[in-house]
């Protein structure tokens, strides 16, 4: 999510391959038969570079006494095994429904074999590494040394040469191929520096000069940009336009209030007394700083008092996050919508709003839309930290900040990790498109989901505001059309809603002349009706993930039922390329290839249901407006997951956790979304219909029959 300078980011690569250390001088490894002349063990290929990308240009050898950072990944247990463990505790139908795990049980379940551990160090310091120069990392998963690059090289029987970037200008050391023993082959999963050339996709210098001028991000699902104050599904209300009795349900599709929601959705009043235990937890980041004077107007006009003035989140501020704006002006309407979502929802009880990364992270156009929530990450689970999957150890040292952040103004205190507990729903309505986000990268953070589910933490994502595709320059970064392929016209997935274990959340209307009586519709605005683009439920199929088993069933009957007149192609990009390495961006022209196709036909669905997401009431700087987005939805949908934790604690009951299982196995407790659809791409998108669509889900919550349904569950 956080991005460092491009000065920042040399400094860290030259810290990298030029510190030379005052050291004796080491015989350095000559290429020969790639066995070691001073002993019979048995070395082969470990990885082994394939055609080097153009962008890259070799140079000569590093110099023997300077120092490289080395980390090796090591193989993992029962990794292949995770899905399996989650399905079991979150599936309705299963014996351990509801059995939650520890973070020591996450860790104890993954962490590498004693075997593994063992073998790997006793080669090391067999090859001449002290055993007090290695570290083996809190969770167990890689271990690391400091070592010459004499030493590396006639450890790994490899060269290392110095490569040069030439979009980034970056310098890495790095090798062709390198080898290990025979024996010890299987207990690693990689080593770096190796053959991975882990540059930024683009530097945060190019990308802000190439979009100087456009608010570009549309990180916060309904919202312009990262620093601006007017959004683009946001409309400023004439004074006096609110109703003065907001309890009327005649006028929701016109403006959605609390009682709109609650009759919508047949939420009942929140009980008097709450679990202190069961704080709704809440995503911000992009300068996004609410103001106390907003929601009490809010609480004052819009709830009539039933929330008293005063009442503000815990604040959980993490690398630096800063909570209130400094004047009313400069109140974040993405905040402000969350919160004052939420609250009628689920008050009494509390709400802890995660503000994330300094003011010099969050003012980056790009932050939470191209990258993303590794901080966030960190701060929830310590060992997400120094977590290694898909040749990634820890965060990503060129698309993630680094902490103390050096810059003026930046945060000093070290990377914050498991600094909180993560509440047990999480709200985040911050993402951006699949296409643009590393896939190694997606997938280390998707791994970390699935743990948090296994600990019963419910995560729900936005599935975004721009339909099948992502909206067109300049309003987005991914071309004239925002579609994809060479005829920029292949539907453009969003992510991180792709992930398997999140809960995606789309958005729904009450259309005009319609009652909240009746069924919804699939949102849908026009361009210019109110909003600057078109708005509609983002929906669609993954490119990386395939259907997982959760919805098999209700992909498989949408196919059969309602085919779309599109053609379609089959692939995931974990078949092709390497997913180690860290600058492969998903290429779906390549995956799409000469079939035509528009859409993936075996891509996991989004969204996964959906809520109210527009003309929604709220105050922002002291004004009455009205904003939207599958922004709107997410928090809606997640403080009704909140009350029904609330109800299972008041019982004795485990929490939900991770939502998709029991949601599929029982979508007649949802409100069945048929009307609509998301166009993009110069097609009308894909239709809502019955059943699961890719547009709106599932359907839109029934409170009374979501918590009749989960209460008679273990």
């Amino acid at each position: 999510m956080a991005f460092k300078s491009l000065l920042t980011c040399l400094v860290c690569i030259f810290a990298l391959v030029s510190v030379v250390i005052s050291a004796k001088n080491v015989p350095r490894y000559s290429h020969g038969n790639g066995r070691a002349s001073s002993t019979s063990t048995s070395y082969i290929v470990h990885e082994k570079r394939g055609d080097l990308h153009n962008r890259w240009t070799k140079r000569g050898r590093i110099q023997s006494n300077a120092r490289l950072p080395m980390r090796i990944g090591l193989v993992q247990r029962n990794l292949g095994d995770a899905d399996q463990h989650l399905m079991d505790i979150s599936d309705p139908s299963s014996p351990s429904y509801g059995k939650t795990w520890t973070a020591e049980d996450v860790i104890e379940a993954f962490q590498p074999s004693e075997e593994t551990v063992a073998t790997v160090r006793d080669w090391l310091i067999q090859a001449g590494i002290d055993s007090k120069r290695i570290t083996h990392s809190d969770n167990k998963a890689w271990l690391a040394f400091d070592a010459t690059v004499a030493e590396a090289e006639n450890l790994l029987r490899t060269e290392y040469h110095e490569y040069h970037d030439q979009i980034s200008g970056a310098k890495l050391p790095s090798c062709d191929v390198y080898h290990v023993p025979a024996h010890v082959k299987s207990h690693i999963d990689f080593i770096k520096p190796g053959v991975h050339l882990l540059a930024p996709i683009e530097t945060h210098k190019q990308k802000k000069k190439h979009h100087a001028g456009v608010s570009n991000s549309l990180a916060k699902r309904g919202q312009r940009g990262a620093a601006q104050t007017h959004e683009i599904l946001f409309r400023k209300m004439p004074a006096g336009a609110h109703s003065a009795n907001s309890s009327d349900l005649s006028t929701c599709d016109i403006s959605i209030t609390p009682e709109c929601l609650a009759a919508l959705y047949n939420i009942s009043p929140a009980p008097a007394n709450v679990s202190a235990n069961n704080s709704m937890g809440i995503f911000e980041s992009e300068l996004q700083y609410y103001r106390q004077e907003d929601l009490d107007l809010f609480f004052t006009n819009l709830t009539h008092g039933k929330i008293p003035n005063g009442t503000h989140p815990i604040p959980a501020n993490i690398d630096g996050g800063i909570q209130v704006a400094p004047n009313l002006t400069a109140a974040g309407t993405e905040v402000e919508l969350d919160l004052m979502l939420a609250y009628p929802i689920v008050y009494p009880q509390t709400i802890t709003l995660y503000e994330v990364d300094d003011l010099l992270v969050q003012a980056d156009p790009n932050d939470t839309y191209t990258y993303g929530f590794n901080t966030f990450l960190d701060a929830l689970d310590g060992s997400y930290c120094t977590y290694s999957a898909y040749g990634e150890t820890g965060n990503d040292p060129y698309l993630d900040q680094v902490y103390p952040d050096p810059r003026p103004g930046g945060y000093k205190g070290p990377l914050e990790c498991g600094t909180y507990k993560p509440t047990n729903v999480i709200s985040l309505s911050y993402g951006g498109q699949e296409v643009d986000v590393p896939v190694a990268y997606q997938k280390r953070q998707c791994n970390e989901y699935l743990k948090l589910g296994l600990q019963g933490v419910s995560i729900l994502f936005a599935s975004g505001d721009s339909g099948v595709s992502n909206y067109p320059e300049p309003y987005g970064i991914d071309g004239p059309t925002g579609c994809l392929g060479p005829n920029l016209n292949i539907f453009n997935p969003t992510w991180p809603v792709n992930c398997p274990y999140v809960t995606a959340v789309g958005a729904t209307k009450v259309y005009p002349g319609f009652t909240v009586f009746q069924n919804e519709s699939a949102v849908y605005d026009p361009a210019g009706h109110p909003y600057h683009v078109n708005y509609s439920s983002g929906g669609g199929f993954s490119n990386i993930y395939g259907v997982p088993s959760y919805q098999r069933k209700a992909v498989d009957t949408f196919f059969a039922d309602h085919n779309p007149p599109y053609s379609s192609y089959s692939g995931l990009m974990n078949a092709t390329g390497d997913i180690h390495d860290i600058t492969t961006k998903p290429d779906i022209a390549a995956l799409a290839g000469n079939s035509s196709g528009i859409y993936n036909r075996i891509g996991r669905g989004i969204p996964d249901v959906a809520a109210n997401g527009d003309n929604s009431a709220i105050y922002v700087a002291g004004a009455y407006v009205q904003s939207g987005g599958t922004s709107a939805a997410t928090p809606t949908f997640a403080a009704i997951i909140n009350r029904i934790n609330e109800a299972r604690l008041a019982a004795g009951k485990s929490l939900l956790g991770f939502l998709n299982p029991a949601l599929y196995a029982n979508p007649a407790m949802l409100n069945d979304i048929v009307n609509g659809s998301n166009p993009g791409c110069g097609t009308r998108g894909f239709d809502a219909v019955d059943g699961w669509d890719p547009v709106t889900g599932l359907g839109t919550p029934n409170f009374g029959k979501m918590k009749e349904y989960f209460l008679s569950l273990p």
